[in-house]
């Protein structure tokens, strides 16, 4: 193991300088990763790897010209690595959040530097809704509401707040039974609340209308089925009493008391 090291440094002139980045983008957008140089030597090699597996993706070598990029064996970076040719610099196009992870560029020769890049990448988050809670109130004058998202991933937050101060928070990805995220206000109050849903780089806001929301709830199921039964009784009920006056006028009229009804 040694010896193999020795020959890597022999060959890579080993690197003395270690610099480290971090960067965070959005999901579609295009990164450059930079060398810092504004053109490469003759006498220098540049090399790029991805991941902990240090996957080579990119390497330029004037001296042998060699100027390639490569795709590690899951193809995530199919059709989107550019590297430019005068300064070395790796460009990844249409970045998704597959791309996230450690990036490290060598570069060999009269100038030799290590410098890795640890890439974050986030998916674009979707505008949370609010809807009124109809099944649950700890008091005739409060209203139940509940904030949700359709996004469930772990690097982003659902949260309320009340003006600029955070009420409650929960990361979404906790949120495996229901993504949503309950409140309960007064009719009367007069506070400004709004749900967040966030990430480090972006967020998403939807501010609360109390006047809109927090209206009367539409008459739940099990009180349109009580309401139903409540008029198929009533129906019965009037049924019976016209079955009652036919039967007592047709006793009226049956002078000899034959074919009586009761």
């Amino acid at each position: 193991m040694f010896h193999m090291f020795v020959l890597f440094c022999l060959c890579w002139r080993c690197p003395t300088d270690v610099f480290g980045d971090s960067v965070s983008v959005m999901e579609g957008d295009s990164l450059t990763l930079n060398t810092d140089l504004t053109e490469i030597p003759e006498d220098e090699d540049i090399l790029w790897k991805y991941g902990a597996e240090k996957s080579f993706i990119a390497q330029i070598s004037k001296a042998a010209g060699i100027f390639s990029t490569s795709d590690v064996p899951d193809e995530r970076f199919r059709d989107r690595l550019k590297l430019d040719d005068q300064t070395g610099s790796l460009t990844i196009t249409n970045i998704r959040t597959e791309h996230t992870g450690v990036y490290q560029l060598l570069i060999s020769g009269a100038k030799r530097s290590s410098k890795t890049f640890s890439v974050s990448v986030y998916a674009h988050l979707p505008t949370p809704y609010i809807t009124r809670d109809c099944s649950s109130s700890s008091s005739s004058s409060n209203c139940s509401l509940v904030c949700s998202s359709v996004l469930n991933v772990c690097d982003a937050t659902l949260s309320w707040y009340k003006g600029i101060s955070v009420l409650s928070s929960i990361s979404v990805c906790d949120l495996s039974i229901s993504r949503s995220l309950p409140l309960e206000v007064e009719y009367q109050d007069k506070n400004t609340y709004s749900c967040v849903l966030n990430n480090p780089i972006s967020n998403q806001t939807t501010h609360l209308d109390i006047n809109t929301l927090c209206h009367t709830c539409s008459v739940p199921p099990v009180s349109v089925s009580l309401i139903v039964l409540i008029s198929a009784g009533s129906l019965m009920i009037v049924a019976g009493f016209w079955i009652f006056w036919i039967c007592r006028e047709h006793r009226k009229t049956d002078s000899e008391g034959k074919n009586n009804c009761f």
